[in-house]
């Protein structure tokens, strides 16, 4: 008889949060969204940026902007240099738009504001952790007037896939979805970034946003 295969690896959350009332919430809500997590804290940036070179490998960072040593987006920018595949969801207190803008094209998954109902943050977690982006509705509102410019036209598949994306389906979903190959997915999805100018699926989501909205 074959061993039994081991299980999978419990996913490494690390929340860099130096409230410890907020943290405790954190830690609460958290195995509500990922059973089972090796969740981790930091207190300050450079707790965060220790945090993130000793693991070998997070599945996810809850990152609050405003920790003991940041200045600005600098925990969020330095953490994009360090793990760039590594999914960042910034759960801050800040509500100004021009922060939540610039927080997501630093390189943020998702902007979660501290006074969303847990429930909230229990979904976008598990659309996150699943390979999608998420952003609440009141926060793609604000962020739907920032002046983007284009760089090129985009084919009519490549439309359709970024329509897709900006939903956050996975490129396996998409590829279903139109009855493509992912690698075509791929290859149309690196061409929209390139294209649209970002580097991320969460900025060409709202790009889509804002290209739907004008009748795109």
């Amino acid at each position: 008889m074959n061993a039994p295969e081991a299980e999978a690896a419990a996913p490494r959350v690390l929340i860099a949060d130096d409230h410890p009332l907020y943290c405790d919430a954190l830690r609460a809500v958290v195995p509500q969204a990922c059973p089972g997590a090796d969740i981790r804290d930091a207190a300050s940036q450079e707790e965060v940026l220790a945090a993130v070179n000793d693991a070998h490998a997070l599945d996810l960072v809850l990152l609050d902007l405003n920790l003991p040593g940041a200045v600005g987006l600098s925990c969020l920018r330095a953490l994009r240099q360090i793990a760039p595949r590594t999914p960042i969801v910034v759960v801050s207190a800040v509500g100004d738009p021009k922060v939540m803008q610039d927080a997501i094209m630093a390189g943020a998954s998702a902007f979660i504001p501290k006074s969303a109902p847990g429930q909230v943050l229990i979904n976008a977690l598990k659309v996150i952790i699943a390979g999608g982006t998420y952003m609440p509705a009141e926060v793609l509102c604000a962020l739907r007037n920032a002046d983007h410019s284009f760089v090129d036209e985009l084919t009519s598949r490549q439309r359709r896939v970024l329509e897709l994306l900006s939903t956050g389906l996975s490129n396996k979903r998409i590829a279903r979805e139109l009855n493509i190959s992912e690698i075509t997915v791929k290859a149309h999805v690196s061409a929209i970034f390139r294209k649209l100018g970002v580097t991320n699926r969460m900025q060409a989501g709202l790009e889509a946003r804002r290209l739907l909205d004008q009748n795109y």
